[in-house]
């Protein structure tokens, strides 16, 4: 075990730690926290509009998720390349390779025109669904922009043209090839690139929304690589294009009058996060009213707002859990039970599939999970607190009696100093 946490904690961490701030990957991670205010209002939206059917003199207000969540994948084609230029230092042209992206997402989803020329588009291709096309598309034209940013047609000692000039022409070659190169691919050879890039990322959802796909993923993402101060950041780009997806096919199910039928969908970690990723609401309120170490005791008297609104990292770094076989343990244990246990309520309908946004991830649990899954969702919450608490309680009492020694064996010895 030691072995294995000196190759971990010296090697494998800091390599993904490395990863993860790959311009990349850091940019598309940003992108997405950036839309998140549309997120979050498209969530707002589809709380009220359940209401719809209640209330019969409330407006249809699906038209206003459109203008929200329903260009998420417009707003990350513009967000990435921006973001990946910027994460590389190139600022200068950052905005231009936004706009590049607009352009390059509306070529490869197929736009087509009208006989008056107009634009033709799918909405659901500019919402969720859309969102692998707008990740290829951000990464294609982050590459092309980032290398001919170091280029330009004017000398850097020429102060007499502005900035703004010279980025106006140093960004014509690039642009240009972007959308000839999407324009060859889709209105010459004719390839439906977003039927394409869905198909190349079908593979992933299928697999991950199988028991053993959807299970290791998360217990990696959010448990594993989390005790290792990885953060879950990694692999959030992959996820919320996952999810995202699979929201946007339970909706369009549930409005054909179909039932939904994607496990992986957004709003599932809901059940196995409580208190954030390897359910340490259980670890934090034991820290708090049974610890008998002071150490343990301040701890989660400082973590326990935090930890009710999903926030972990208080508990996480200062326990503390990474890097601590005591209680690395248990997490490991309840992150493998926590996914594995959704997944076959879903599959077995013992809760509902989730169909309805809600990304209002940071109010308490019983908030988010009576949203997404109705009285059976709260009472499976339930549950899986209690098998989080069951798992817990045996680590946590070993190592507060650990803590408690130490703490003792500090004050013998600060009581022998001061006699010496």
């Amino acid at each position: 075990m030691k072995n294995f946490m000196d190759w971990m904690q010296n090697s494998f961490a800091p390599k993904m730690n490395k990863l993860a701030h790959n311009p990349y990957i850091a940019g598309i991670q940003e992108a997405i926290l950036t839309s998140m205010p549309m997120i979050f209002v498209g969530s707002f939206i589809c709380v009220l509009a359940a209401f719809a059917d209640l209330v019969p003199w409330m407006p249809d207000l699906w038209l206003l998720n459109t203008f929200s969540i329903g260009l998420l994948s417009v707003y990350l084609a513009y967000l990435i390349p921006s973001s990946i230029l910027e994460k590389k230092h190139l600022n200068k042209t950052k905005r231009e390779a936004g706009l590049a992206g607009i352009a390059s997402y509306f070529i490869l989803v197929g736009t087509t025109f009208n006989d008056d020329g107009a634009f033709v588009i799918s909405s659901s291709g500019m919402g969720t669904s859309g969102m692998p096309a707008a990740i290829v598309s951000g990464i294609f034209v982050a590459w092309i922009m980032s290398m001919f940013a170091k280029h330009s047609f004017f000398k850097k000692t020429d102060s007499s043209i502005p900035d703004f000039i010279t980025v106006w022409f140093d960004t014509l070659i690039p642009i240009l090839i972007v959308i000839t190169v999407d324009w060859l691919l889709v209105y010459v050879l004719n390839i439906n690139m977003y039927t394409l890039i869905y198909d190349l990322f079908k593979p992933i959802l299928n697999a991950s929304d199988s028991f053993w796909g959807y299970t290791i993923l998360y217990f990696v993402e959010y448990t594993f690589l989390y005790t290792f101060g990885i953060s879950t950041w990694v692999l959030y780009p992959i996820e919320s294009a996952i999810v995202m997806t699979g929201i946007s096919a339970n909706q369009a199910a549930v409005a054909a009058g179909q039932s939904a039928s994607v496990i992986n969908a957004y709003g599932t970690s809901y059940y196995w996060t409580l208190g954030g990723g390897g359910l340490t609401l259980a670890l934090g309120l034991m820290m708090l009213f049974l610890a008998k170490s002071k150490k343990l005791k301040v701890i989660g008297k400082a973590t326990i707002v935090p930890s009710l609104c999903n926030i972990n990292e208080p508990v996480i770094f200062g326990a503390p859990v990474a890097f601590n076989p005591i209680l690395m343990v248990p997490m490991w244990i309840i992150g493998f039970i926590g996914p594995a246990l959704t997944w076959c309520a879903m599959h077995f309908n013992w809760i509902a599939k989730v169909s309805t946004l809600f990304s209002f991830w940071y109010l308490p649990f019983p908030i988010c999970t009576f949203a997404i899954g109705g009285m059976r969702g709260l009472i499976f919450s339930l549950v899986i607190f209690a098998i989080s608490w069951a798992v817990y309680y045996p680590f946590f009492k070993v190592y507060d009696k650990q803590c408690v020694e130490e703490e003792e064996k500090k004050v013998a010895e600060a009581a022998a100093k001061a006699e010496n």
